[in-house]
C-alpha cells in the first residue's frame, strides 16, 4: 500500500472556513473565518473555530443576515468552484427550507419599515406645509406674554 498524497489527505479534511468558502457561503476565507468567530456558525450544534475539520454527514448551522440556514455536509472539497458543483457540498435540511420560507412570506407580507418614518429632512412638499401652518398661527409678541409693566 503506497502512502497517501497531501491531495489525498486534503479531500478527507478540509477546515470549517476553507470549507464554507468552497461551498460558497462566503465570498472570501477570511470573511468565512470572521464569521466562525462571532460565533454565527455552528459545527453540530456547538460553536467551533476557523480550524476544525469538517467531515462528511457534520451538521452546520449558519446565521447570514437574518436567515438561519441548517445544512448537511455531503461532500468536501477545499476549492472554490463554480456554483452548480458548490451547490453539491451540502444539503439543506427540510425544516430549514420551510423556516426561510416561512421568513420570505413573513417579510413580503409585512409593510416597508422606511414608510412608516416621519424622520429625517422634510421635502419640499412637507416644507411649504410647515411653512403654511407657521403663518396661520396667531402672532405672539414676547412683550404681551409679561404682566408686570412700569406703567400699571
Amino acid at each position: 500500500m503506497k502512502p497517501a498524497t497531501t491531495k489525498e489527505l486534503q479531500s478527507t479534511k478540509v477546515r470549517l472556513d476553507k470549507w464554507l468558502w468552497a461551498a460558497r457561503f462566503y465570498k472570501t476565507r477570511g470573511l468565512s473565518s470572521e464569521e466562525i468567530d462571532k460565533g454565527r456558525v455552528r459545527l453540530n450544534g456547538q460553536l467551533a473555530k476557523p480550524s476544525k475539520d469538517v467531515k462528511i454527514g457534520d451538521t452546520l448551522e449558519l446565521r447570514i443576515g437574518h436567515e438561519v440556514r441548517t445544512v448537511v455536509v455531503k461532500a468536501l472539497s477545499g476549492v472554490r468552484a463554480s456554483a452548480p458543483v458548490a451547490a453539491l457540498l451540502f444539503e439543506e435540511t427540510a425544516a430549514s427550507l420551510a423556516q426561510r420560507a416561512a421568513n420570505a412570506e413573513m417579510r413580503r407580507l409585512a409593510p416597508e419599515p422606511a414608510h412608516s418614518q416621519t424622520m429625517g429632512r422634510p421635502t419640499k412638499r412637507n416644507r411649504r406645509d410647515i411653512d403654511g401652518l407657521k403663518e396661520d398661527a396667531p402672532k405672539d409678541d414676547w412683550n404681551d406674554r409679561w404682566s408686570a409693566s412700569l406703567d400699571e
